[in-house]
């Protein structure tokens, strides 16, 4: 049986229906003192698929318990599956003194699991910080499906080297166009992040940014308006973890973004498209 968290209710379904697999009723309380308490309507399988983003803190606390109470019900294998895996960023402790905060969170999930799935981890290294067997799961590809047919001499560009493979991965699902990437320089001191645009030609092209994850909108939106002052035509933001924290999705509008797209790993408005059927394939 497929079991969802509360972060992952539609990506959960959608997986259940990719497997064929029946999905689990799952109600979510929480006490007065703000504790949590995810508990099983109903639950009758010898294998569970446990699905939950941990978007936030207490999307990990209801993910262990899910974990916890499937074994409670009987459940002999576990599988879980984080569409979005948190703190997956801090994967090495950038100043003296920082916890590995992906370790940590890998060690915690580890002890409730036969076996994990997550969808592009910010770095697939981390799934080395599990105790049990994890698998990077790529649903990049399926960004292309919400893009228009007719884009214009169409260039898939990331917003530093780091992502340019997600960019060809979506280049190569919608079956043309060219990749190039950004050069991105952070300071991890102030956390400021600027852009330098490569030598991509991309005057009256059609031009879709890929990313992992679009968290704060700051690096998308600056990349926009340098793609705007050298006269792209139009400009999508495509996403696999639509994270939009606060104003992201305003910052990108006014930049003047065409159309956003995301999946559902972090259900958004903008999550155009699923990808629980890239999960459904390693299952």
């Amino acid at each position: 049986m497929i079991v969802s968290g509360s972060t992952s209710q539609a990506f959960a379904a959608a997986l259940a229906d990719a497997t064929g697999r029946d999905l689990a009723a799952v109600e979510y309380d929480r006490f007065p003192d703000g504790e949590l308490q995810a508990t099983l309507a109903d639950f009758a399988a010898e294998e569970a698929v446990v699905v939950g983003s941990t978007v936030s803190s207490d999307a990990h606390v209801e993910l262990l318990q899910l974990q916890d109470a499937v074994r409670e019900a009987g459940a002999r294998e576990v599988t879980t599956v984080l569409p979005y895996m948190g703190y997956a960023r801090q994967d090495r402790a950038f100043s003296e003194g920082e916890p590995v905060s992906a370790r940590a969170v890998a060690r915690a999930v580890s002890t409730g699991t036969d076996r994990v799935l997550t969808v592009n981890p910010h770095e697939t290294a981390v799934c080395d910080f599990f105790t049990v067997p994890a698998e990077p799961v790529d649903a990049a590809g399926l960004l292309a499906d919400p893009l228009p047919d007719e884009l214009a001499d169409p260039l898939f560009l990331s917003p530093d080297e780091g992502a340019v493979d997600l960019a060809a991965t979506t280049r190569d699902a919608y079956g043309r166009g060219a990749t190039d990437y950004f050069e991105k320089d952070r300071d991890y001191d102030t956390g400021d992040v600027t852009v330098e645009p490569s030598d991509a030609a991309v005057a009256d092209r059609d031009v879709v940014l890929v990313d992992d994850i679009v968290a704060t909108g700051s690096t998308m939106s600056e990349a926009i308006a340098v793609l705007a002052d050298r006269g792209a035509a139009r400009v999508f933001v495509t996403c696999v973890h639509p994270m939009l924290a606060a104003d992201a999705r305003t910052k990108l509008e006014r930049a003047g973004t065409t159309a956003i797209f995301g999946t559902d790993t972090i259900e958004r408005p903008v999550s155009a498209v699923s990808a629980a059927p890239a999960v459904a394939d390693r299952l």
